[in-house]
């Protein structure tokens, strides 16, 4: 195969395939709105496309502060499935009926945005083959079995649990002691999906401004519309939606709100057909493992494999971005992954190399909220699961509020009663307590991992304690 050097950065593979999107016009000047929409990607642009849709007659303005899909939206592993952030908490904390409702809700969520797609004419190569997702270690196949029970106990009958050769059938990953596979799980190209999607917003009549930075958001109150602030000039609006996920740090006062996560992503060059005759993979299933610091993977529509996992998870004072440039170091270890679950791919040359940032709330919970009182909103915090999220999150905006500006009860899908709505959490640490924490909590998660492969037959004590420090369980 070949041996051309691999490009890198250059915000994501993605783009590198489909070029990136000719530049719309930045603010210029002072401007009011209905709806002000901070943040162009997933979150962004589809809570202006159901906010159109439900009222024509709103004025609804996204700025974007490079470019839409600059982010998260047009970097991510492309799996449209139907976990979110945060269910075990919220069941703890709500109750049980609600996190369950929020569960169906997001598996209705993956059908949703195919058929947006279909109507909307947004190719976004999507194939529906489910998820899959394997154990390769006898702890990781323990934590394979409680998955299963945990899911059947939230309603997720379709959830499967595969034999090693019943997995093999699907995709042969070697090593592989067991699986699990849902339907609620489709591969997408991201990149396409969001340049559709600020394409379809803007043909609606939503003014789209890119280039253009949100310095601050501010509460409105007393008659006095909210408003957001850039170097541009001021859009003031009834609400103000903060859309801006692993980039909130960079907002005056929301330093400390959402901590940006980094994830890094390889993608392999298209790989011959004898490759796929000995590994399968003919769903197009989307693929993830159990382990600790786990993988995610899928077959892209021309033939390769796109693979993702943590690097340098976390860059010091909330860092966020420098155009998707990759550590080789973080490259080596997650073409390591790739040659140890397909050893037929050694020789694979690696086309492509990016990393982009998720935003992660203190207890990794994913939150939709909307205060009438000052017009601010928001969603966010999906911790990596927003492809799908983001739908159910922007059509949750939507009734959000049109309940404030619409007759009441009018319009409104049941949405607003999710768990999620409203939910509050702590803010992060200061540094350099906060580097120190995730630093050290994925150095345990790798720690327990080597520990599950070297033998241990149950899950590692460190990644235990790891689980409770973070506040992810």
């Amino acid at each position: 195969m070949g041996t051309s050097a691999t490009a890198n950065g250059g915000v994501s593979f993605w783009y590198s395939t489909i070029g990136l999107p000719t530049p719309r016009r930045p603010l210029d000047g002072s401007a009011e709105a209905d709806v002000c929409i901070v943040g162009g990607g997933y979150t962004g642009l589809w809570t202006a496309y159901y906010l159109k849709k439900a009222d024509p007659s709103l004025r609804i303005t996204v700025l974007e502060q490079r470019f839409c899909g600059y982010g998260a939206s047009g970097r991510n592993g492309g799996w449209l499935y139907n976990g979110f952030a945060g269910r075990g908490v919220f069941a703890r904390r709500y109750g049980k009926p609600g996190a369950i409702a929020m569960q169906q809700a997001m598996n209705g969520a993956v059908d949703e945005v195919i058929a947006v797609c279909a109507a909307e004419g947004i190719d976004a190569d999507i194939a529906k083959g489910g998820m899959m997702e394997v154990a390769r270690t006898p702890a990781q196949l323990e934590r394979l079995g409680a998955y299963v029970e945990n899911e059947h106990s939230f309603g997720e009958t379709g959830l499967e649990l595969l034999s090693p050769a019943e997995a093999a059938a699907r995709i042969g990953v070697a090593g592989t002691l067991g699986a699990t596979w849902t339907p609620h799980g489709a591969r997408i190209q991201p990149a396409k999906l969001v340049v559709g999607l600020a394409r379809v917003v803007e043909a609606m009549g939503v003014s789209v401004y890119e280039s253009t930075a949100v310095d601050e958001i501010v509460p409105g109150g007393s008659g006095a519309p909210a408003k957001a602030v850039t170097a541009q000039g001021t859009v003031s609006a009834r609400f103000v939606l903060r859309a801006t996920e692993g980039f909130t740090s960079a907002l005056r006062g929301e330093r400390r709100s959402w901590l940006p996560m980094n994830s890094s992503m390889v993608v392999t060059e298209p790989l011959p057909e004898a490759f796929w005759q000995a590994v399968g993979w003919s769903g197009r299933e989307t693929l993830g493992d159990m382990a600790h610091a786990y993988m995610y993977a899928q077959r892209t529509a021309d033939d390769r494999i796109a693979l993702g996992g943590r690097g340098v998870p976390y860059r010091f004072g909330s860092r966020t971005d420098n155009d998707g440039l990759t550590a080789q170091k973080t490259v080596d270890q997650l073409r390591a992954i790739l040659v140890d679950f397909f050893p037929a791919a050694a020789d694979a040359r690696i086309d492509h190399a990016w990393s982009g940032v998720l935003g992660v709330p203190r207890d990794w919970c994913s939150t939709v909220e909307l205060d009438p009182a000052t017009g601010l909103g928001l969603a966010g915090g999906y911790v990596g699961s927003g492809v799908t999220t983001t739908n159910l999150a922007a059509r949750t905006l939507r009734d959000l509020v049109l309940r404030e500006s619409a007759p009441a009860g009018s319009g409104d899908t049941g949405l607003t009663a999710l768990p999620w709505v409203n939910h509050r959490v702590r803010r992060w640490e200061p540094e350099p307590l906060r580097w120190i924490g995730v630093h050290g909590m994925y150095a345990a998660y790798h720690a327990a991992d080597r520990q599950e492969r070297g033998g241990r037959a149950t899950t590692s004590p460190i990644a235990r304690v790891a689980d409770v420090v973070s506040g992810r369980h």
